[in-house]
């Protein structure tokens, strides 16, 4: 990703301190905000988007933790932790965060993914001191009472089991473990049964000590905010926790990898009762920080991105076989995975993979039309605006692009990025990424006979 540097503060005072350090790092321009990034002392990074014209703020917090950095036995620890913050600290109690924020009509929330972890609030923008205030003091204080990781673990067992009950979603789970194996990236965010009945309060907290250090935190706010209060009120709230040392420490850098897919042709299959069969055919990806990830996006979009898609036309407007089929990608620091889904009758699922496989090999091997191409592409642009039309997508988008790649991207640029992705890079990568043996994961009532054809689809 690209960023514009407009200026830079001095690394240290003439004493020998550290100070903080900012940078402008993208001009706001008719309908985009300007966003700025300061480096507190000890390596706490803080990225502003201000937006004068709305009169909502959210502000957030994202930890360079998630379940990729779990051992098999701490695995579910991640996701245990973001529920514990919100259970207390030497400040508040868990009613004190829930209600704070509700009586001035905002929204808490959080959650966990493969390779981060964010907390966020969003609240009119006459009332982001106390924003600041809650979702800092939860970062920093939070006290792990055994007590709490008790209460909460039966929380996170009913959320594993309300998982389970909906297989249109632990397909997702189940194809991550078709493709990536027991690993780290393979495993369910949300653990196990068996992992989060072992978790104890004294392995939760060293997991939270190693990794909420401010070196790997990124505070991102977007909206009515005034970046040089946002940085004053994060620094004051984090030093008066004792989480902020004013040594010039480094912030942690995004990932990185060698980390490659090699899996083709393996097949998991689900047998559970169910009105619909989950499906799942794919193939390995791109990592989110590969250069054709723009061709990679015009390719998923006209393959299954919307109603004029080829797997929405061919599944559902032709057959009337599924209603929700659909493609999309996951892209990893070091790796990724492309997926068709399709839900269905269990008595139909040998033709939608069949169509499904089709439809990949054609475009693997004829390629896409320049009209479907030319549709993609003004779909993703119109879509990726859109996506950012609220102050919660923006503070997605600037603490992300800061804790994964290091750097901004205007809007803008993100546009032209798009708009600049040719046919012939697309259905060369069409021959790369689709013309690989597909691996095939399914949840749904499956008889003997039918396991087996399925097994021989991606033969």
């Amino acid at each position: 990703m690209t960023s514009r540097s407009s200026r830079t503060t001095a690394r240290t005072s003439s004493e020998g301190r550290a100070v903080a350090r900012t940078q402008t790092l993208l001009k706001g321009t008719a309908g985009a905000g300007t966003v700025r990034k300061t480096v507190l002392p000890g390596g706490l990074r803080v990225v502003t988007e201000t937006l004068p014209s709305v009169r909502s703020v959210t502000f957030g917090i994202w930890a360079h933790v998630g379940s990729r950095d779990e051992t098999p036995s701490l695995n579910g620890a991640t996701h245990y932790l973001e529920h514990l913050l919100f259970k207390g600290t030497r400040k508040r109690s868990a009613l004190d965060i829930s209600a704070a924020i509700d009586e001035v009509g905002g929204e808490m929330n959080a959650f966990t993914a493969k390779e981060y972890t964010c907390y966020y609030a969003r609240v009119l923008d006459t009332d982001l001191p106390l924003a600041i205030d809650v979702v800092c003091d939860m970062l920093t204080g939070s006290l792990i009472e055994p007590e709490d990781v008790e209460a909460e673990r039966g929380v996170i067992l009913e959320e594993i089991a309300m998982t389970e009950d909906d297989p249109g979603d632990c397909v997702h789970d189940l194809f991550a473990h078709t493709m990536l194996g027991d690993t780290p990236l393979g495993r369910p965010v949300l653990g196990s049964v068996d992992t989060v009945n072992a978790l104890t309060p004294e392995r939760i907290r060293r997991f939270y000590k190693k990794h909420y250090d401010p070196t790997r935190l990124v505070v991102a706010a977007a909206g009515n905010v005034d970046h040089a209060k946002v940085v004053r009120m994060v620094r004051d709230a984090f030093e008066k926790a004792g989480a902020l040392d004013h040594t010039d420490a480094t912030p942690t850098a995004p990932r990185d990898g060698s980390r490659r897919i090699r899996t083709a042709g393996r097949v998991e299959l689900l047998n559970r009762k169910s009105e619909q069969a989950h499906v799942i055919l794919g193939v390995p990806g791109l990592a989110r920080t590969d250069e054709r990830r723009w061709a990679m996006g015009v390719l998923n979009t006209a393959l299954g991105g919307g109603m004029s898609s080829r797997l929405f036309q061919e599944v559902r407007e032709k057959r009337g076989l599924a209603y929700s089929v659909y493609s999309y990608t996951s892209g990893y620091a070091d790796c990724g995975l492309f997926g068709v889904y399709a839900g269905c009758r269990p008595s139909q699922v040998d033709d939608v993979l069949k169509i499904c496989r089709d439809q990949l090999d054609q475009v693997a091997s004829e390629g896409l039309t320049d009209d479907e191409i030319r549709r993609a592409i003004g779909q993703l642009r119109g879509s990726t605006v859109l996506g950012l039309e609220d102050t919660g997508a923006l503070m997605n988008r600037i603490g992300k692009s800061e804790l994964c790649w290091g750097a901004q991207m205007s809007v803008d640029d993100m546009l032209a990025r798009i708009a600049a992705v040719t046919p012939d890079e697309v259905r060369e990568l069409a021959r790369d990424v689709l013309g690989q043996r597909p691996s095939l994961s399914v949840i749904g009532p499956l008889k003997d006979r039918q396991a087996q054809r399925l097994h021989d689809a991606v033969a």
